[in-house]
């Protein structure tokens, strides 16, 4: 791929240095006019893709924003206009994703979800049903269109630097450490985990779209649930001690919470693979341990693993998003919605290892695809374009970003408390 000029003052997130870094890359060998032409045999068959057979329809942002239910998805991806009503149900990633972006331009999000667009866009096809208006901005009117262009020329310019392409030395390293502890590593399904997951990647921090902040009744996050839960004068215990509780269940969110959320998607939904996978979990344990500790000293040693894991799950997932922006859907850009529900914790060697490299959040979710070891590259060109949008760039110590999950919770708490004080039982 190579690079436009670009006028004076545009603000390009290529410097030479970073360009120098791509002439080293292929002295060392590695992917350089090859690299180039695979990229232009890629643009080559976006453009194909992007060439209609026949006239297609051309819809108004205000008529696409119609098909925005369960039984009525459309979708826009780089200016043309899918109907994905029918796709919903086999979507890999769950109907959910779709559904929350039906009547919105996901071009970015589509970009950032799925590592090899082209194998994709064989599965759109069908679903093509026309495209915008020539008089029709690239993306709804409310968001900023130099910013999500800003962010695309990112994205470009970190595939041509190779931020995507994975590390084997890296991956092999981290397989060996998972092999280390792979007892910690089988017994939940992963159906379960991946629809969890992804909705909280499409839809960070919107509330109540992503689960990962909607765990009521044992939680209010964000000051939307902490008010409606005290006017409604909804108590099923005292909100305003719940940064108390967090302390007190952290040791219990694996053994307890993702366990009986597992069952309760593995079981009723006849997951045989993944019912097969958990019961292996079980049944190695019991295999190794048995002879050992018997039965009930096996299964103590199962749980008293997963209580001492489970804190350190509880915090280090929880300290980039439950104290930064959490709101009902407002439609914004992927890069703002990111920006704002997520902040980073210091880099450093033992931030990076003891977090899994989950310390650049921010990083992991605009690009989770993008392979973890090459994080704290990508950070500084990150950062650069929020401070050129005005957007806060949030890096913390990880004891402050331990400590605000408390403080966030502390501050629910209050809320509720506040909003049940002034509505009284009627």
């Amino acid at each position: 791929m190579e690079f436009e000029e670009k006028p004076e003052g545009n603000g390009s997130l290529v410097d030479e240095n970073q360009l120098d870094l791509g002439a080293k890359h292929q002295a060392n060998g590695k992917p350089g006019a090859s690299g180039k032409a695979k990229l232009s045999a890629r643009q080559e068959a976006y453009a194909k893709c992007d060439l209609p057979r026949k006239s297609l329809n051309t819809y108004t942002w205000q008529e696409i924003q119609r098909h925005n239910q369960k039984t009525d998805q459309w979708l826009v991806i780089n200016r043309k206009v899918y109907d994905v009503t029918g796709w919903a149900d086999r979507h890999p990633g769950g109907r959910q994703v779709l559904k929350h972006y039906a009547g919105e331009d996901a071009t970015d999000v589509f970009r950032a979800m799925h590592l090899d667009p082209d194998i994709v866009r064989l599965y759109l096809k069908p679903l093509l049903i026309g495209e915008l208006a020539p008089e029709e901005p690239n993306q709804e009117r409310n968001k900023n269109s130099r910013l999500v262009e800003d962010f695309q020329e990112l994205r470009r310019t970190l595939e041509t630097l190779n931020m995507f392409s994975a590390n084997l030395g890296f991956f092999f390293l981290h397989l060996a450490q998972i092999l280390i502890l792979e007892a910690l590593a089988w017994g939940l399904s992963s159906k379960w985990w991946n629809n969890r997951h992804f909705q909280h990647h499409v839809k960070t921090n919107i509330y109540p779209k992503d689960p990962d902040i909607d765990i009521r009744p044992l939680f209010v996050i964000g000051d939307l649930q902490a008010v409606e839960y005290g006017k409604n004068r909804i108590k099923f215990f005292d909100y305003e001690k719940q940064h108390l509780i967090f302390c007190l269940v952290s040791p219990f969110v694996t053994p307890v919470y993702f366990n009986l959320g597992s069952i309760l998607e593995m079981c009723p939904r006849r997951h045989w693979e993944d019912i097969a996978w958990a019961i292996s979990f079980y049944i190695r344990y019991f295999i190794t341990f048995g002879p050992f500790y018997g039965i009930f000293g096996t299964m103590v040693l199962i749980y008293l693993v997963k209580i001492l894991e489970s804190p350190w799950i509880a915090y280090v997932t929880q300290m980039s998003h439950i104290s930064m922006k959490i709101s009902k859907e407002e439609n914004r850009d992927w890069f703002s919605s990111q920006v704002l529900a997520t902040c980073n914790v210091e880099h450093s060697f033992f931030n990076d290892w003891f977090t899994g490299h989950v310390n650049f959040q921010i990083e992991h979710h605009l690009f989770p695809t993008m392979p973890r070891h090459n994080f704290h590259k990508v950070a500084p060109l990150v950062k650069s374009l929020c401070a050129k949008h005005g957007l806060p760039y949030v890096k913390k110590p990880m004891l402050k970003a331990f400590g605000d999950i408390l403080r966030a919770l502390k501050k629910y708490g209050a809320l509720w408390k506040e909003a049940y004080c002034t509505h009284p039982e009627i």
